[in-house]
């Protein structure tokens, strides 16, 4: 599903208002081509905006949302209706990409939301069907609920979280993974090992991070910045070729940091 410049997203938490549009519409006039977003966000009109201004066809784009996150109140199928026809309206798109099932808080909350996310697929509104913050149990229960693949599960994913048991449980399945936060929220300048791959290839440590990433078949990334410099910088890691002493040094971290980590979630 995804493939080529796609593989490297823009993330866009926090970019709201007439900087975040700007920003936004800089990162795909740059050449970002996947652009992520969430009705939790609080952004989606600015990502809309940003999206009509930007000098680059539609359909070149590949546009993604969330809908039903934990945070949001308790679920019900008309909710979930209504949040889905007001991320249409806000984004001013007839037709989305791929639709997240935001980060459940039980397998409740998957039962009464995924069956929704499947019928606007089925319908056609929605090209790909996502799922957020999915353990390997969840996926299971999707199995269950629904006549469809997942297509895409997004996690946090970066050298200090290499999530191999779920890479393992994709490996066999058309389900890409989409790792956010995958610099870990700025801790990759602090591992040797990527700062010394880093000073070899000439780039920066973000860069390095989103290579590794990128090296891993059927993984995305979607790094967030405010800074156009950083845009820039990050979208290089589409032409950095890691080699295989690289890979290895950095699959070998040893160190662990997970950036996102309720007390309730039982990863």
């Amino acid at each position: 599903m995804l493939e080529g410049e796609t593989r490297l997203g823009l993330g866009t938490y926090t970019l709201t208002d007439a900087d975040g549009v700007e920003t936004i519409k800089t990162a795909i006039e740059h050449g970002y081509r996947h652009i992520d977003t969430a009705r939790l966000y609080g952004n989606e009109a600015e990502v809309g905006e940003a999206i009509a201004a930007a000098d680059v066809d539609r359909d070149d784009l590949f546009v993604a949302t969330k809908v039903a996150h934990f945070e949001e109140p308790e679920k019900t199928t008309g909710y979930v209706e209504r949040a889905i026809d007001e991320s249409f309206e806000k984004l001013g798109l007839d037709r989305i990409d791929l639709l997240y099932h935001h980060w459940p808080r039980g397998q409740d909350d998957i039962e009464t939301v995924l069956p929704v996310l499947a019928d606007r697929v089925a319908d056609g509104q929605v090209d790909n069907l996502g799922v957020s913050n999915y353990t390997v149990d969840d996926l299971d229960l999707a199995d269950e609920l629904i006549d469809r693949p997942i297509d895409a599960l997004q996690v946090e994913m970066h050298p200090l979280l290499q999530q191999d048991d779920l890479r393992a449980c994709l490996a066999d399945t058309d389900t890409d993974l989409v790792a956010y936060s995958p610099l870990a929220q700025g801790e990759v300048f602090d591992v040797d090992v990527i700062s010394e791959v880093a000073a070899k290839h000439s780039v920066s440590e973000p860069v390095v991070s989103l290579a590794w990433l990128l090296s891993k078949e059927g993984v995305t990334a979607i790094p967030r910045t405010s800074s156009v410099d950083h845009l820039r910088d990050n979208f290089g890691a589409l032409d950095v070729e890691l080699d295989a002493e690289d890979v290895e040094r950095i699959d070998a971290i040893e160190r662990t940091h997970r950036c996102e980590d309720p007390d309730w979630m039982t990863w």
